[in-house]
């Protein structure tokens, strides 16, 4: 059985904890810089490539999901054996150099192939960080460090969106951009080169994180756990399990689901201008993610002080429903801005939950098979929500609607059919993880 039980004093220095966790909320952060920049860029990569909104939502999910979610599982297995900061280091560099080579690509099979190095790179940085985390931070303190470095993807968004759109801007009187080495490249090529090279310093300022003790081991091995041992743990609580690595993902289906459409949302039907889309939602993206995962420890510390065990399933709950209905109302919205109200709502909505199913995450796994158990939710999470959300959208959109006016009701019936299943995954596992919880709190 897991004991994270130590005092005070075996843990340490919060204050370098803290600096720890803004050295990773900087990672995460221009990890989803360089994810989620594509998404400003589907009207210019089209028209360049000559590429329909399905072949356009396979580089948005699938190209990085193939690898994201193939190396997931491995990555976090060595995140349970080997030094977890290098492993950060090397996903730093591959995923960086990656996204340099989609502004290379001249075709959209070399489009593709860039975005699965951007995939495989990324799969290292989450699962570490969730670990090394754990191993900064007691249980009773992690919550608020691990909400912070959840706001990387929202600012990384937000920068994605309004750095994409200012260089949209300074590149509209041109129609190409000369580079030394390279030669004449499209504005939307010169974008991905933009974001991609900062990960030179960022790889730099995660060699400064020292490697810490780990904590809370299943036993007394220094050595990760046999595959059949994991398996059997989780099946043990499957319950549980299928909660946070199921019914999680099906709430971020409508997350980016949201993040890959909303600019073509706002120029297709509101007819605004591309460079100003991206601004807007930009904006949105940071404020209304940023807000969403910070106050869900503060409504699960609400529910806890008032006796509900369960608080990180119930807030799990609040998001998927709010997000749903969110998205639902939004083909009605005839005003560009009450539409950006109800984006700004389920923006927030989304993320309400995700530090603390973090949290829980770590709360109910050994310390020893954690990498392993994060990288089985980045699987899932991603399979889920980044391969299901943009291609639903764009299925929905081609196929059932046959409009490409009709984005927004895409995203709408996409939230009708994933709220309720994300809903129900959840209330599966309640039960289970309040008894969990109530065992390991007697421990």
């Amino acid at each position: 059985m897991q004991n994270d039980s130590t005092s005070d004093a075996d843990w340490p220095d919060p204050r370098y904890g803290w600096f720890v966790t803004a050295i990773l909320l900087l990672a995460f952060t221009f990890s989803f810089v360089d994810r989620q920049v594509l998404n400003l860029l589907v009207e210019p990569i089209q028209k360049d490539l000559g590429i329909s909104d399905t072949q356009i939502s396979f580089l948005q999910g699938m190209a990085f999901v193939i690898t994201y979610v193939g190396m997931s599982v491995p990555i976090g297995r060595m995140v349970d054996r080997f030094n977890r900061v290098g492993i950060m280091i090397g996903g730093v560099l591959v995923w960086s150099a990656t996204t340099v080579a989609c502004g290379l690509s001249r075709t959209y099979i070399q489009l593709f192939g860039a975005r699965l190095g951007v995939g495989a790179g990324e799969a290292a940085l989450t699962p570490a960080a969730w670990s090394v985390l754990s191993d900064y931070f007691p249980r009773e303190r992690l919550a608020r460090p691990i909400a912070v470095y959840l706001m990387g993807p929202y600012i990384g968004a937000g920068i994605a969106m309004i750095a994409g759109a200012e260089v949209l801007d300074w590149t509209r009187e041109v129609e190409q951009v000369s580079m030394p080495l390279v030669g004449a490249l499209s504005p939307w090529q010169f974008t991905f080169i933009a974001v991609g090279l900062p990960g030179i310093i960022i790889a730099a300022l995660i060699m400064l994180v020292r490697e810490p003790s780990r904590k809370g081991r299943s036993g007394d091995t220094a050595q990760a756990l046999p595959w059949r041992d994991v398996m059997q743990y989780v099946w043990a609580h499957k319950r549980i399990y299928l909660a946070l690595h199921v019914g999680i993902p099906f709430t971020v289906v409508m997350l980016y689901g949201l993040q890959g459409w909303i600019p073509t949302v706002m120029v297709r039907v509101y007819e605004w201008d591309l460079a100003q889309a991206g601004r807007v939602y930009g904006v949105i993206a940071l404020l209304a993610g940023s807000a969403g995962v910070l106050t869900g420890p503060t409504l699960a510390r609400f529910l806890e002080a008032r006796g509900k065990e369960d608080f990180p399933i119930r807030v799990s709950i609040i998001g998927a429903v709010g997000a749903a209905l969110s998205l639902m109302l939004l083909p009605w919205q005839e005003n560009a801005y009450a539409a950006l109200a109800c984006v700004f709502a389920a923006s927030f909505f989304v993320p309400l939950p995700l530090a603390l199913i973090t949290t829980a995450m770590q709360f109910v796994t050994p310390n020893d098979m954690r990498g392993v158990v994060s990288g089985m939710y980045v699987v899932t999470t991603n399979v889920l929500g980044l391969a299901l959300g943009p291609t639903l959208v764009a299925l929905s959109t081609d196929y059932i609607f046959a409009d490409p006016k009709a984005v927004a009701n895409s995203l709408g019936l996409v939230s009708l059919v994933v709220g309720p299943l994300a809903v129900l995954f959840l209330m599966m596992g309640r039960r289970a993880y309040v008894d969990r919880a109530r065992e390991l709190n007697a421990a």
